[in-house]
């Protein structure tokens, strides 16, 4: 099952440890099957988050193949990951990027959880950048529920949804 992941940016007041209210505007990624999905459900976690009125800035898919939530951790970065492969044709050496978001504290810890993450990747790579992502939080789709087959509800969702397209 593949992960569609929306960077969802949005605007609220919030109230600071000092008890000033400062307009704030906020990164959070979430998976959802559709923008619709993403919208309903960043409605529902901000709900949860503050009691003011907020506004949905913008709702985009997020550029990452993989999210690595990790304990004691506060910051999420972006590490950049070149897979290298060989075409098999021309023997020239070939490098694809795909990116992780991978939670840390700071840089080096980010690279060395990035490690822990791709120390059973079969092929060779490399990390050539890793940045501080302005993502606050993660909200990963998770209802609790399984059915028989073992699939949760989302996945069910997803298949259903994909079957229809084909036909």
């Amino acid at each position: 099952m593949s992960v569609i992941w929306y960077e969802c940016k949005v605007k609220y007041m919030k109230r600071h440890e000092t008890g000033e209210q400062k307009l704030t505007s906020e990164t959070y990624l979430l998976d959802a099957v559709s923008y619709t999905e993403a919208e309903a459900r960043l409605t529902q976690e901000m709900k949860s988050l503050t009691e003011e009125d907020f506004k949905i800035m913008n709702i985009k898919v997020a550029n990452f193949a993989e999210v690595h939530p990790f304990e004691n951790s506060d910051r999420w970065f972006k590490v950049k990951v070149a897979l290298v492969a060989i075409d098999e044709e021309s023997g020239k050496e070939r490098k694809t990027n795909q990116y992780l978001l991978v939670q840390a504290n700071d840089v080096k810890e980010a690279f060395e959880n990035s490690m822990q993450v791709l120390q059973n990747t079969m092929g060779d790579y490399s990390i050539p950048a890793i940045s501080e992502s302005p993502i606050i939080d993660v909200f990963p789709y998770f209802d609790g529920e399984e059915n028989e087959s073992g699939t949760t509800a989302h996945a069910a969702k997803e298949n259903a949804e994909n079957t229809m397209a084909a036909s």
